[in-house]
């Protein structure tokens, strides 16, 4: 018998899968009785649709493989959010100065 490792995308796929429907039967256990007051099946019919769109997505996501990343391209990356995180900080710090600038003048 073939028996695959327990972290492969498969063996995450029915982890996933049965973890979204569990939480969705409980879902379900309480909004048929909100359905039966409100005379409306829209929320038990929003949970099935919504467990039918996040089984399908984690189905779709775990079954792209992507190509392993190379140390140079490793390295760029880092570098890259590096440079981001200090544009952001940069323009936060500014923003936090001109809001500081604006209550000083309005305090004045």
């Amino acid at each position: 018998m073939n028996r695959q490792k327990p972290d492969e995308p498969q063996e995450i796929r029915y982890t996933m899968t049965t973890k979204i429907w569990g939480y969705a039967t409980g879902m379900l256990g309480i909004s048929i009785p909100l359905a039966a007051i409100t005379e409306s099946p829209l929320i038990p019919l929003a949970v099935v649709v919504g467990t039918a769109i996040s089984t399908a997505a984690v189905w779709g996501a775990f079954g792209k493989t992507t190509p392993p990343i190379s140390a140079p391209q490793l390295k760029q990356l880092e570098e890259r959010l590096a440079n981001l995180e200090t544009i952001v900080s940069y323009e936060e710090d500014n923003t936090l100065k001109a809001k500081i600038q604006k209550l000083k003048s309005t305090m004045d």
